[in-house]
């Protein structure tokens, strides 16, 4: 398994108590979805190893976790690594729901300026995630809001924007003229 199979499911921040247990910080939206989890794939020196494990506690995205076969040691010494699972296990979204991963090169058309490029990249920045489109070389970043995202149309790789007043411009002038 490679990670371009996978997605990060979270990180391992830190040691829970003196039995070996530790902490998993789960990055996703609803953490409750991963209280039966019971193996995961834990990046170790740039390669995927898989790992048994039980999940004891969810405290919000925190859920304490006992690696099955691991002492103490070998267990607190995970922390501070990604963890990851298949691709496949990601459940499927409709409508106008995605995963990042999902819409990267789709066309993008805006209601008003029409198609203005492919989506290159989302930025999963802090404050708030871009869509990075690219139309003749010039980069369009648009933020990644439920008003903004209009439709997803899977079958066609299109997504269908109403972008901010005047934001398109920014990047390449009025199109229209």
């Amino acid at each position: 398994m490679n990670k371009e199979e996978c997605y990060n499911l979270g990180r391992i921040t830190k040691a829970w108590g003196y039995k070996g247990q530790v902490v998993l910080f789960l990055d996703v939206d609803t953490p409750e979805d991963y209280l039966e989890l019971d193996s995961a794939f834990v990046e170790v020196k740039g390669k995927l190893v898989p790992y048994f494990f039980h999940v004891d506690n969810l405290n919000g995205n925190k859920a304490v976790i006992t690696f099955e076969d691991l002492s103490a040691e070998q267990s607190v010494a995970l922390v501070g690594h990604e963890v990851y699972l298949p691709l496949t296990l990601l459940p499927k979204l409709e409508g106008n729901k995605f995963y990042f991963h999902e819409v990267v090169g789709f066309s993008v058309i805006d209601e008003q300026k029409g198609d203005i490029g492919i989506l290159a990249s989302v930025i999963d920045h802090p404050a708030q995630p871009l869509f990075q489109v690219m139309k003749n070389g010039i980069e369009i970043l648009i933020p990644v809001i439920d008003p903004v995202i209009k439709r997803v149309d899977r079958e066609h790789k299109t997504l269908f924007i109403e972008a901010p007043n005047g934001l398109i411009d920014l990047y390449l002038g009025d199109i229209n003229k």
